[in-house]
């Protein structure tokens, strides 16, 4: 049995609250392995090129399936691109061996599920996930966060973003 523990998952989206996370945990948690995870919808591209453009007074889309697999090839490479900023940042903030992970989920699955999933997957020892707040007084979590909270297989550091509006 393998007893050596898990990276810190960090949800890494590139907003400003998942940067305040992974600032703040990288001082938490200085010198622990990180894996900086975005996730990716795939298939949106194809999602396109089935719109029903017609309904709502515009002319159909002139979508292929050759411009579909470009709409996904090119998210997937973003999201790649994110997951490892994620991980330099992570790096930059403390933590020991970092690296970025974009990871492609079904549109029709919760991304706090998927991120979930990859915790178990890795052994995860804890996961970091930034707080979006939508506006003065916001005090319902997003899904996300809730979610994870709610679910994760370790403990869960949340992180506020401190420019975001604080509470009323």
């Amino acid at each position: 049995m393998n007893t050596e523990p898990g990276p810190i998952l960090i949800a890494y989206d590139g907003t400003p609250a998942a940067d305040a996370a992974v600032r703040a945990s990288g001082r938490l948690l200085a010198g622990r392995a990180a894996l900086a995870v975005t996730v990716w919808k795939a298939g949106l591209g194809f999602d396109l090129v089935a719109l029903p453009t017609t309904a709502v007074g515009l002319p159909p889309a002139q979508i292929d399936v050759r411009t579909a697999l470009e709409v996904d090839r090119v998210q997937m490479e973003h999201a790649q691109r994110l997951a490892e900023h994620g991980a330099q940042l992570a790096h930059d903030s403390g933590f020991g061996d970092t690296d970025g992970v974009a990871v492609a989920d079904d549109p029709d699955i919760a991304v706090a599920e998927t991120l979930i999933q990859v915790a178990r997957e890795r052994r995860a020892e804890a996961m970091v996930i930034g707080l979006h707040r939508h506006g003065p007084g916001a005090l319902a979590l997003d899904a996300t966060p809730r979610d994870v909270i709610r679910n994760a297989p370790c403990p869960v550091v949340v992180a506020r973003d401190p420019a975001a509006p604080a509470p009323a």
